[in-house]
């Protein structure tokens, strides 16, 4: 990168780009990764991460951006866009839903400002390059410039203003990878949470005149500079078509993490055609990111049960679609699923490797048994139902122990919020499970 600063910054492109028309189908997108968020968020809360930031002090509404910020990654279930590496949900609606909690937002406002701050994270975060997403998680450092953008259209701040929020919020980025080293580290959750308050109060202090520096991404000190070596800051603003980019967000159906799904896909299908106790060794094949994030054969904790691909590959074998349970402290500790972690091979395919982030893939083989997934459920090449979307929505919101009633009443809410003239049905309730 040469480190010039074009003419126009980039963030004013950016800023541009993003008031363009927001239409019915993408309004019925950001719908549904609400109601994908909201199921993450009410299940996080109650576990223990979730319990200590719901116990910190809320004085105004960037507490709740933070708070909220937080509780969406806790069970590793949130959406993500697998080209840019990061989960968009958990730092956008966040911030959305707590700026919509302060003024007099419309249902149709609210999800305009979350196709917005996806397409915001989302550009940035497949720019960045392979070298930044070795070292920093990208989801907390890419994660602010969407809330910003998010909370910059609830507002209807202009395009320079929005430029300012995006500015100071991405001046802010942070993120460190390292948290995944220390099972007991609650520092993903940290990221998104910072990553949303971040995003709100930028754009809260655009609105009142406070500037930030708007050639902070191509910057000879910027961002890319500092922390994206090889990439190129004009890629923000790379060609993926007309559309916006929420409809490229693949969703989770499995409670682990996104690298081992591929490979829970297909154990589903080898499940069926072996004798899985007479069976011999397994063979996992997939991209090297897999195994650097979740070759983890012998996992103590949940977090390391969520990124392990041999215990993903042991549940399926032995129990089926995996569920919540299955990578709890106890399904480490079960004698069937450790013996079967240590029959698990797990090595780099190069035809996954090549495919790789386009294509989130991989083989497993038994013996002559071979089963290839070469998407993940949930990715728009192999695309989930509304009716599984919502599925998992309701047994999150369970986790979370909302009653039956209040479940369906807030799934009904969420199929119609575009046509509400105010948030505050939702964003009521909300406050409640979550705060």
């Amino acid at each position: 990168m040469s480190g010039q600063i074009s003419e126009t910054p980039i963030l004013i492109t950016l800023s541009e780009r993003l008031q363009r028309s927001v239409g019915e189908r993408d309004l019925h997108r950001a719908r549904l990764h609400l109601l994908d968020w909201i199921g993450c968020a009410t299940a996080g809360a109650k576990e223990p991460a979730g319990q200590i930031l719901r116990s910190q002090p809320v004085e105004q509404a960037s507490g709740l951006a933070f708070i909220w910020g937080g509780l969406g990654n806790i069970l590793e279930m949130d959406d993500v866009d697998k080209r840019a590496l990061l989960h968009p949900g958990p730092c956008i609606l966040p911030a959305a839903l707590a700026m919509a909690s302060v003024g007099s937002a419309s249902g149709e406002d609210l999800l305009t400002a979350i196709v917005r701050g996806y397409e915001a994270t989302i550009r940035l975060g497949r720019a960045v390059g392979s070298a930044h997403y070795a070292m920093w998680h990208s989801t907390g450092t890419c994660g602010a410039i969407g809330a910003a953008a998010a909370s910059a259209s609830l507002l209807k701040l202009d395009e320079t203003q929005a430029a300012q929020a995006m500015a100071l919020a991405v001046s802010q980025s942070a993120g460190l990878w390292h948290t995944r080293y220390d099972p007991a580290s609650m520092g993903k959750q940290l990221h998104t949470a910072v990553a949303a308050r971040a995003g709100f109060e930028a754009a809260e202090l655009a609105r009142a005149g406070f500037t930030g520096p708007l050639s902070i991404l191509e910057g000879e000190q910027g961002f890319f500079a500092a922390m994206c070596k090889g990439a190129d800051a004009s890629d923000v603003m790379a060609d993926f078509g007309g559309e916006w980019l929420i409809h490229e967000v693949s969703f989770k159906p499995w409670p682990a993490c996104r690298h081992a799904h591929a490979v829970i896909d297909a154990a589903l299908e080898l499940r069926e055609k072996i004798d899985v106790p007479q069976a011999g060794p397994i063979t996992v094949r997939t991209y090297g990111d897999a195994l650097k994030f979740c070759d983890k054969p012998d996992p103590k904790s949940v977090i390391e049960a969520k990124f392990s691909l041999q215990h993903a590959m042991a549940v399926c074998l032995v129990r089926g679609a995996p569920g919540m349970e299955d990578f709890s402290v106890e399904a480490t500790q079960n004698e069937a699923l450790s013996a079967l972690r240590q029959r698990v091979r797990v090595e780099v395919g190069e035809d996954y490797e090549t495919a790789y982030p386009a294509r989130f893939g991989a083989e497993v083989s038994c013996g002559v048994q071979t089963v290839k997934a070469p998407d993940a459920l949930g990715d728009p090449e192999n695309p989930v139902s509304e009716a599984q979307l919502k599925d998992k929505a309701r047994m999150l919101m369970r986790e979370g122990e909302m009653s039956a009633q209040e479940i369906e009443e807030t799934i009904a809410h969420i199929e119609q919020i575009e046509n509400q003239a105010s948030c505050a049905q939702l964003l009521t309730p909300l406050q409640e499970a979550l705060s």
